[in-house]
């Protein structure tokens, strides 16, 4: 497998612990990369797979610092476009904590990847020996030109024969490049015309309203209320709107609070006509793992992208319901670690998926 992935990769500066930035600044903030392709990307390196993340990237050490991470973490950094144009996105993080949600402050205006357009990439050499591209909803919400460049991307990756999956991923804050639309009619209309070149859909409980105009009125978001029947009807509906689609992938969270969250997933497979969950308990039945004393929830649904794309990819593990059973681990794991990527290494993510739950310390 070689998976390439496309989008921007931002400095993410955040308060130590709990602590918010009032609190703090004037003052030390934790700086660490992070970005939901790249933090993909990361995901698959460090399961043992091939992964290449492709933007442009101002020519500074901050970018040095970038390829070096990047080299370290073993994901491969010659696809990174060094530009005399725009500079390196940032965002704020602040950890939510019992009641208390957490927040993103974005600060990515005018960044290298919002001023580059389609013409800057050789999008045919970049797809050269993979077999696989990953997007998300993210990249095109960034500007008029990153939304081009996220559609010439997948276009040219279905002429190069890859696979194709785009995370959803809606993001209110930065749909806002086209004054003339409210942020969810722009994201619609955009992911429009995006989807059609897009094989494996993955979103969480309101993406796919958000972004594609397709929801289910048995689940309540806003009240944590889980239907997993609404969502195979919501999976269903995809495929029948976008037959391109083979598989949809729908995270499944329940917040109790910031720091309590049930986890799960529902996969929707076209070939076999079946729609699976994970993770299930000893009757078969849909039972999500209970994630108390989060850590930190950030990068979560980018590691149950880069965990199901490694394990479609990994032949033992690609069937669809051992897939999702490994990306729901995955990205379980995720919300134990700090920071954007996720370290859960292969064999910790395949000890869960058996039972494995208890955390205990390993001699």
């Amino acid at each position: 497998m070689r998976v390439v992935t496309f989008g921007e990769v931002m400095l993410r500066l955040a308060p130590e612990d709990f602590l918010r930035l009032r609190q703090v600044l004037p003052g030390r903030l934790d700086a660490t990369f992070g970005g939901g392709e790249l933090n993909t990307a990361v995901s698959i390196a460090f399961q043992g797979g091939e992964s290449a993340f492709l933007t442009p990237s101002p020519d500074n050490p901050i970018t040095d610092a970038l390829t070096q991470e990047m080299r370290r973490l073993g994901v491969d950094d010659s696809l990174i476009q060094r530009v005399d144009q725009g500079r390196f996105g940032i965002y704020f993080v602040e950890t939510g904590a019992n009641q208390r949600g957490g927040t993103v402050t974005y600060d990515r205006a005018g960044s290298s990847i919002a001023v580059t357009g389609p013409e800057a990439y050789n999008w045919e050499s970049a797809f050269a020996g993979a077999n696989w591209f990953h997007i998300t909803g993210i990249t095109p919400a960034i500007s008029r030109e990153a939304a081009e460049s996220s559609l010439a991307s997948v276009r040219a990756a279905k002429e190069c024969g890859l696979t194709v999956s785009c995370d959803l991923n809606f993001r209110k804050k930065l749909w806002r490049w086209d004054p003339s639309l409210p942020p969810v009619d722009l994201a619609r209309k955009t992911m429009a015309e995006l989807v059609p070149f897009v094989d494996v859909v993955i979103a969480n409980e309101e993406d796919a309203d958000l972004c594609l105009g397709i929801s289910d009125s048995a689940s309540d978001v806003e009240s944590g209320r889980i239907q997993t029947d609404g969502y195979e009807r919501v999976a269903r509906r995809i495929v029948e709107q976008y037959p391109n689609v083979s598989k949809v992938a729908i995270t499944l969270r329940e917040s109790i609070s910031a720091s309590h969250n049930n986890w799960g997933a529902m996969l929707f497979d076209v070939a076999s006509d079946t729609a699976c969950l994970a993770p299930l308990n000893a009757d078969g039945e849909y039972s999500p793992y209970e994630i108390h004393n989060i850590v930190d929830r950030v990068g979560a649904g980018d590691s149950f992208a880069g965990g199901l794309v490694f394990a479609l990819n990994t032949p033992e593990l690609s069937d669809p319901h051992t897939a999702l059973r490994y990306a729901v681990a995955a990205s379980c794991l995720k919300h134990s670690i700090r920071g954007d990527f996720n370290y859960a290494e292969r064999s910790e993510i395949e000890s869960l998926m058996h039972g494995s739950g208890a955390g205990r310390v390993q001699r």
